[in-house]
């Protein structure tokens, strides 16, 4: 019986979440292979929709396994490969607070912040059955987390937490949805210096004005 390959395949496009996957994807330091996707035609392609019926991305395929949601790619890249050390393992204390954390960013972070760019939240007398509260429960939530990350957010040890809320951070400041508080900025300008995640903004980056040029 042949066994599922090891090669890493990569769907996203440059203009997506995909970069988080990307950022990821070089800190784990190991050989994949990319699939660039456009938004309305292959991305909605069946040949896609058969790895992601969403027909969105990120997605890869890894040892004969499909996964899709930035978290839960980041989650298995950094425990499929435990000698990138971007996890802690299942008897390391700080593994909870990384799960923890992680769905928190997945969870009321990215609802709390998407409901609030689309003018969704939900009323103050309504706010007990959202699942984040409000807007502001959350910011503060995660403004107290990250003011005590020294130098990431797990302590000395950079993991696939830093990826993906890190990502959401970054993001959060450069497009205004969330409020530059003092932690926030800090934090940011410590995980652009990221020789991966610089390397993984270069190839996105190039292949958006590849795009550009071509059209």
């Amino acid at each position: 019986m042949s066994q599922p390959s090891d090669e890493i395949v990569f769907f996203t496009n440059p203009m997506s979440r995909g970069r988080i996957v990307r950022w990821m994807l070089e800190e784990v330091g190991q050989p994949y292979r990319t699939v660039v996707l456009d938004y309305g035609t292959t991305m909605k392609g069946p040949e896609y929709l058969a790895v992601n019926p969403m027909g969105k991305v990120p997605a890869i395929t890894c040892r004969g396994v499909t996964v899709t949601e930035g978290a839960a790619i980041c989650t298995f890249l950094a425990d499929a490969f435990p000698e990138a050390g971007l996890a802690p393992g299942l008897e390391d204390p700080t593994r909870g607070p990384y799960l923890r954390w992680m769905f928190f960013g997945a969870g009321p972070l990215e609802a709390a912040v998407t409901a609030r760019s689309l003018g969704l939240l939900a009323p103050a007398d309504k706010a007990a059955m959202a699942g984040y509260g409000t807007y502001d429960d959350v910011v503060d939530a995660l403004d107290g987390f990250v003011a005590q990350s020294d130098p990431w957010l797990l302590g000395e040890r950079f993991t696939a937490l830093d990826v993906y809320l890190g990502s959401q951070i970054a993001w959060g400041l450069q497009f205004k949805t969330l409020p530059e508080r003092d932690s926030f900025t800090a934090y940011a300008a410590r995980l652009a210096g990221r020789e991966a995640a610089a390397r993984a903004r270069g190839l996105d980056d190039a292949l958006i004005a590849a795009a550009n040029a071509a059209s």
